[in-house]
């Protein structure tokens, strides 16, 4: 706190500098990565991808618009600007963009050699 000497007030000091945990997910399984691959990808407004499963795991961030998440096993949620999300290796999951389309940051973790893949799911 800084004590402001001219009027007796206390005022707190900002600090130029905010951290905020997101997302904080342990991987389903130990996943040897030598490099993260970053995508930028579209959806257009109302597009269903549908079922699909990655080869490796992949976390992003929604930039603009909106989807609707599904993982396997799980209830679905509505992720928006600013949201976090994982995809976990191998598991199915729904990623489907609502009326408004949507934007977002994908990394795709991946071990030596390795390109991401994704498997489309009949369904």
């Amino acid at each position: 706190m800084k004590n402001d000497n001219t009027s007796g007030a206390t005022s707190v000091e900002q600090s130029p500098i905010s951290r905020v945990v997101l997302m904080d997910t342990a991987l389903l399984k130990a996943k040897a990565t030598s490099r993260v691959e970053a995508r930028r990808i579209s959806l257009a407004p109302g597009f269903a991808a549908g079922y699909h499963v990655h080869n490796g795991p992949v976390f992003g961030s929604i930039l603009e618009g909106s989807v609707i998440l599904q993982v396997e096993g799980e209830p679905e949620s509505l992720l928006e600007p600013g949201d976090p999300f994982y995809e976990p290796e191998g598991v199915p999951v729904r990623f489907d963009a609502t009326d408004d389309g949507a934007t977002f940051l994908a990394f795709f973790l991946l071990e030596v050699g390795q390109e991401p893949k994704i498997s489309m799911l009949a369904g």
